[in-house]
């Protein structure tokens, strides 16, 4: 038996490099052999394969996948209105549709967060874009009469789409280092809001090109099955903790119980935790609603007709994903830029900017409030750069992550970020939001006037929300360092041999 600094008891002190998988073990990497040799049938297109698989190269399709699955989380966004009179529901019941999909998302996460630590990665990964895939492409096909059926579909695409969230990032952890780790998860969170934007996009176009809301949840199955795919075949499964300078040296593996404290008692975990979902709140909600509520603006300013045909206008869907695409770009590369150059002046420098941007984004999503009414433009200037500052963080907040989190149990804190996020956040905002403006609506009489202010009154609770998340970045920033270098420390220990590793208390 042995212990570790944090006083957790370590499982299977060993040397044994094997990594185990979901169908039994599988033996280390193959070493390159100096004997030279001819090449047998096979060696050749082996060799080529190995070649494409590249840290690079998997970096980049796990991307990918992430924009897929972002994209399609937010395809049912950019035909919300048409669904909303397929089904005849209310504001509150199309709030459920994507309070359902988060409520199944954030408890599956756990789960693939504890797979994702002991297991093979990229296989459980894979399994997960080929379910949500076919659970999406058959959900497409269901009456108007099982709208609860629909909603039950979104919930099993949630649990697909969980496994992916929950343990890519681990992997490209193990991959990159320091500011190499810091690009490439950078890269990869850029997905979220460009998924999201593409999403919109997607939907929108794909119905006003068929004709039909229901071909936009045709396009991304088979996108999705070609990702899985590629993971399969070109992305590796790197030795945890191979990339923080232990060279694959990891010797131990602490119990699923121990990691658990280990992560209550980590403070910028938490903190950064609760700060991310706020983020997840505001922005459940935006995805949401904020289409909507620009529409029913253009209905008051008499720019737009009420939609009562079969097909409804998508060009506040298109307008606002190409805002979410172009802002998710520039906040990451801002955000990534800031970060970089920031951290030569202070190591405290992730958290920081992280709450400055929380801050300074809650100011002009404020605005989009006041000048929504008179000028639509001015609207859409508020939310690129509320959008922008917000999307700052996305990265950021993983790396921070990364630092002060040990690699044998990154998948799980990932998991329990998610799972904390979305229980906080955007599991519940777009529902609650839905039924404020429902209560608001009932209250006097409907009009258009009051159908757009009761939603923008509802609305206003999210700036609120994200000052809070500035307040939790800064309470981040005050134990950032003491908590990275703890699992430094820890780190350095699990690496030790079985014998050297003493115990030691907090």
């Amino acid at each position: 038996m042995c212990v570790e600094s944090d006083g957790c008891e370590i499982e299977g002190c060993s040397s044994s490099d094997e990594v185990r998988t979901l169908s039994g073990s599988m033996s280390p990497a193959l070493k390159s052999n100096p004997d030279l040799h001819p090449c047998r049938p096979g060696h050749k297109f082996r060799a080529a394969l190995l070649k494409c698989r590249s840290p690079a190269a998997a970096a980049g399709i796990l991307s990918f996948g992430n924009v897929l699955n972002y994209m399609d989380r937010y395809t049912v966004v950019g035909v919300l209105l048409d669904i909303q009179r397929h089904y005849n529901v209310t504001d509150s019941g199309m709030g459920l549709l994507q309070t359902v999909f988060i409520c199944s998302f954030m408890v599956a996460a756990p789960i693939f967060g504890y797979l994702g630590d002991r297991f093979n990665r990229k296989v459980i990964l894979s399994c997960g874009i080929f379910f949500w895939s076919t659970v999406t492409l058959c959900s497409s096909f269901i009456g108007k009469e099982y709208y609860w059926l629909f909603v039950l579909s979104r919930g099993l695409v949630g649990i697909g789409e969980s496994s992916y969230s929950s343990i890519s990032p681990t992997i490209i952890g193990d991959l990159f280092t320091s500011n190499s780790r810091t690009m490439m998860l950078s890269v990869f969170y850029l997905a979220i809001p460009l998924g999201s934007g593409l999403g919109y996009i997607l939907g929108s176009s794909a119905k006003e090109a068929a004709g039909d809301w229901h071909w936009s949840l045709r396009v991304s199955p088979l996108l999705g099955i070609t990702a899985g795919t590629l993971i399969l075949i070109f992305v590796p499964e790197p030795k945890r903790g191979s990339a923080d300078q232990m060279g694959g040296r990891i010797k131990a593996r602490t119990s699923w119980l121990c990691d658990m404290k280990a992560l209550a008692r980590n403070r910028s975990y938490v903190f950064s935790s609760l700060a991310s979902s706020a983020v997840s709140f505001a922005t459940g909600a935006f995805g949401i609603w904020i289409p909507v509520y620009l529409a029913r603006a253009q209905v008051v300013q008499k720019t737009a007709e009420p939609c009562t045909k079969e097909i409804c206008s998508s060009t506040d869907s298109l307008i606002f994903g190409a805002i979410t695409c172009v802002t998710g770009l520039l906040g990451v590369v801002i955000g990534a830029a800031t970060t970089r150059l920031c951290r030569q002046k202070t190591e405290r420098a992730d958290p920081l900017v992280c709450a400055v941007s929380m801050l300074g984004s809650a100011i002009f999503i404020c605005l989009i409030f006041v000048v929504a009414k008179k000028s639509i433009v001015g609207a859409y200037v508020c939310i690129f750069i509320g959008e922008t500052l917000l999307f700052l963080n996305w990265a950021i907040t993983a790396d921070i992550l990364m630092f002060v989190v040990i690699p044998t149990r990154r998948a799980t804190a990932v998991a329990f970020q998610s799972f904390t996020s979305h229980l906080l956040g955007d599991a519940g905002s777009p529902y609650l939001i839905g039924l404020i403006s429902d209560a608001l609506q009932q209250s006097y009489a409907t009009s258009a006037l009051w159908q757009f202010l009761s939603l923008g009154y509802a609305l206003m609770l999210c700036p609120f929300i994200i000052v809070l998340g500035g307040m939790f970045f800064l309470a981040t920033a005050l134990f950032f360092l003491d908590d990275r270098e703890k699992a430094e420390k820890t780190l350095s220990q699990l690496a030790l041999p079985p014998s050297t590793v003493k115990v030691t208390t907090n």
